[in-house]
């Protein structure tokens, strides 16, 4: 099982925006002061384009759908909350949170992934929403698909029995805890606090602030093999923990992550961090101040085997 995909599928706002339903949960969302919606849309078009152009440009295929206008949904550019694509040919649907992104899960983007790529089963978990039960995808879930452990911070959008249920379908292990903000706020989607890559994590354990379970989340990453590269609080407001990483074929690994983010890094975590994969900082100031999220969010990786005969193409 690799860690770091070739692929990835993205999808090209329509209507972003700042969502105040999700703001209820998200503490890293900003409202606009003074940007018009116009001009929010505007600017996360370029920083979207420019992101895929860049991946492309490092030998990463990018898949990009349209987000449709109606209704509609301006998080679809994070679609990695409701769909995850497994190596042994599993697409696994998630519940959302908030009814306002539930749109987002589009059959016509599985079903034309599924043109390219052997989808074998499609699991569907969004029946757990009429339940009143959430879990967003790899933005809840970390997976770690070499050692097959899942890690998972409890909160409002991510439900433990549901986590086990997933794990137990798909043969991971849970590896379940809470974490909090600098306020003591629970922290909205595992992948802002914690990003594993290839024999490297990054993590912000003094964000789990039990001390058995912030033990057993650093023994679990270490026996696994994988360096430690620890953030602070002060970082993951930054989105430094929300980073991924990406292997293009014939190329290093590259941890792509916001200009931010890097910002963000000391010189040693720097130098920590190219030991195994080479920095690639990608500049989205828009969509991470009224998203609440970052480049981790916006890209879904497509762990799917391709179809025999099949050539593959930019979508």
């Amino acid at each position: 099982m690799k860690q770091a995909a070739s692929t990835v599928f993205v999808v090209r706002p329509a209507r972003f925006g700042f969502n105040a339903e999700t703001a209820l949960s998200n503490h890293f969302q900003q409202a606009p002061a003074d940007l018009s919606a116009a001009a929010a849309e505007a600017r996360a078009v370029a920083e979207f384009d420019a992101l895929v152009e860049t991946l492309r440009g490092r030998g990463v295929q990018v898949r990009v759908f349209d987000d449709t206008p109606a209704p509609a949904k301006p998080d679809a550019v994070f679609p990695n909350n409701w769909l995850s694509l497994h190596a042994d040919g599993h697409a696994v649907l998630y519940p959302l949170c908030a009814p306002s992104r539930r749109p987002e899960r589009r059959p016509d983007i599985v079903a034309a992934l599924g043109q390219e790529f052997r989808i074998t089963e499609v699991l569907d978990w969004s029946g757990a929403e009429a339940e009143g039960r959430f879990l967003e995808g790899t933005g809840s879930i970390i997976f770690d698909h070499e050692h097959r452990r899942a890690y998972a911070g409890r909160s409002a959008r991510t439900e433990p029995a549901l986590l086990a249920d997933i794990c137990a379908r798909l043969g991971y292990q849970p590896v379940l805890f809470r974490s909090v903000d600098a306020r003591g706020q629970e922290i909205y989607h595992t992948n802002v606090m914690l990003s594993i890559g290839p024999g490297f994590a990054v993590a912000c354990l003094e964000s789990i602030a039990d001390a058995a379970e912030r033990r057993a989340v650093e023994d679990s990453l270490r026996e696994t093999g994988h360096e430690i590269v620890p953030i602070s609080l002060v970082q993951v407001a930054c989105f430094a923990g929300n980073m991924l990483a990406l292997q293009p074929a014939g190329g290093p690994v590259l941890l792509a992550m916001s200009q931010r983010a890097h910002d963000s890094l000391t010189a040693r975590q720097r130098q920590q961090l190219s030991r195994h994969a080479e920095l690639l900082p990608l500049p989205i100031p828009t969509i991470e101040t009224l998203g609440g999220g970052s480049v981790r969010c916006m890209l879904a990786e497509v762990f799917l085997p391709e179809l025999l005969g099949v050539a593959t193409g930019q979508i």
